[in-house]
């Protein structure tokens, strides 16, 4: 017996390579000029939006929990990603970073586009780009970075109630968060996928999020 077809649902990897088409990311001194707190010198990173399909055919985008033994941001929030090796671009960061800790094996061919660059409180410049596979793609986690992969829909991310915001004492600008699989995901993460949302499934393609705030928590 044949096996069953299964329908894909929700936006299209066309039409989010359309919009990240459409979108005009900031130059390094538009992005320097809304993040007064920025370092002199940044280390440079690249995370991955990896949109895959589930067993159902709706169309997800890849969130890990961080291995609680890791020494920077255990136990958090994460997508895929992380330094740029020497001689690397963010792109080839990105598709390295996605096989390893996540088991995701993508091409060139995969990439959608790429989203504004984030300064962290951290001292890193991180550069989002997006990958796309309309397959249920296989991923197993990298336990020694990773402890457990979430397929989210992209229906959980597009909600009334995102963004929230809110004001902490030690910044003049809102923190930001996403609330997520019963959680809040913080900015720098909740960040990334924020403008993603605004710009790529809501059509708001002049949508910034440089100016948002992370958590304490966040900055070391």
């Amino acid at each position: 017996m044949a096996p069953a077809t299964v329908k894909h649902t929700g936006p299209s990897l066309t039409s989010i390579r359309s919009s990240l088409g459409a979108f005009q990311r900031l130059s390094s001194e538009e992005l320097r000029a809304r993040v007064t707190h920025a370092a002199p010198s940044l280390r440079r990173a690249a995370v991955t939006i990896a949109l895959v399909r589930d067993e159902v055919g709706q169309l997800c985008f890849v969130l890990t929990r961080r291995a609680s033994s890791l020494r920077s941001h255990g136990g958090q929030w994460a997508l895929p990603g992380g330094r740029l090796e020497e001689g690397e671009s963010p792109e080839q960061a990105a598709l390295r970073e996605t096989a390893e800790e996540v088991g995701l094996q993508l091409g060139p061919d995969a990439i959608l586009g790429k989203l504004d660059d984030y300064i962290s409180r951290s001292g890193f410049l991180i550069t989002p780009i997006v990958l796309g596979s309309d397959r249920a793609e296989r991923l197993i986690a990298d336990p020694t970075e990773v402890a457990r992969i979430y397929r989210v829909p992209l229906d959980a991310l597009d909600v009334e109630e995102a963004p929230i915001l809110y004001s902490i004492e030690e910044s003049d600008r809102p923190v930001l968060c996403l609330p997520l699989l019963g959680d809040r995901v913080h900015a720098p993460t909740a960040a990334v996928l924020y403008q993603f949302l605004e710009v790529c499934l809501r059509g708001q393609v002049e949508a910034r999020v440089a100016h948002y705030e992370q958590p304490v928590f966040a900055w070391r």
